[in-house]
């Protein structure tokens, strides 16, 4: 598999990546329904079978849950792939989840998060969210701090915009941003992505198949059964008029892939 070097950094990413958001299963406010997690684990290791050499996940991302897998996951594996993880969402015991970004909280989220993946660096950890906004240079030092100290080798962030990179990039260099982008969300085409490429300022896209719509296997009948803790139940892209419109993009997709000789692919 291809990999490409991570901005500045000396991370070399293969080109796909696996992402971990929904096996922190249904148990929270932004859930995909029940997972089995020894489907998970085995899905992380037929990954890394298939040359994929990183995966991403969030301390949110079922409360915690989805970096326990993780950790287990790769503790079974001879060599450990890159781990990027993220900060800056915290819960309490109820499950109410809210943004901070002080350096107290962000020290103790890197010691849960290594704790959880069982690890003693992380290789890339993002901000998740510039929430509060006022607050991203307090996070953003408390992220350069962890670096010199050696927790984390490279800091990143998520879903910020150009204004917000430019207020930190003079504390420390940005090695790598996240948004999102696929044929429904190309927002970042519009000034993110030349800033990113003329600061050498890697990007990792996440939804790339719109959280499954992109995919070729959604059908209404698909979207009427979704469990009720499945938060694509409310997202705007599975509601209607959207849907509709949605499934039309994807049948011309199709078109142009079998046009091209591309195989499409009907993941599960």
């Amino acid at each position: 598999m291809k990999s490409k070097k991570l901005g500045y950094s000396d991370l070399n990413l293969t080109t796909v990546g696996l992402g971990t958001w929904a096996i922190g299963g249904g148990d929270w406010k932004y859930g995909w329904g029940p997972q089995d997690d020894r489907e998970s684990i085995a899905g992380i290791h037929h990954a890394l079978d298939l040359g994929i050499n990183w995966i991403d996940t969030a301390a949110i991302y079922g409360l915690g849950h989805s970096e326990e897998i993780v950790g287990k996951a790769i503790k079974e594996v001879k060599e450990r792939p890159i781990i990027a993880t993220k900060c800056s969402r915290v819960w309490d015991d109820q499950g109410n989840i809210k943004g901070c970004l002080t350096k107290e909280s962000i020290r103790s989220e890197v010691e849960a998060s290594l704790r959880r993946l069982q690890i003693e660096v992380i290789d890339l950890y993002q901000i998740h969210w510039p929430d509060p906004n006022q607050d991203i240079e307090k996070g953003w030092g408390a992220i350069a701090d962890l670096i010199k100290e050696g927790k984390i080798r490279y800091g990143g962030v998520s879903n910020f915009s150009v204004r917000q990179l430019k207020r930190i990039q003079p504390i420390h260099p940005v090695a790598s941003l996240q948004p999102p982008y696929s044929m429904l969300e190309r927002g970042i085409e519009e000034e993110i992505l030349d800033y990113c490429a003329t600061n050498d300022i890697g990007v990792i896209v996440y939804s790339p198949m719109q959280k499954g719509v992109l995919t070729g296997k959604f059908t209404r009948e698909r979207v009427r059964n979704l469990p009720k803790n499945d938060h694509r139940q409310g997202d705007a892209h599975f509601q209607e008029p959207e849907f509709s419109v949605n499934l039309e993009l994807v049948e011309g997709l199709r078109a142009i892939a079998e046009k091209k000789g591309r195989q499409w692919r009907n993941w599960p």
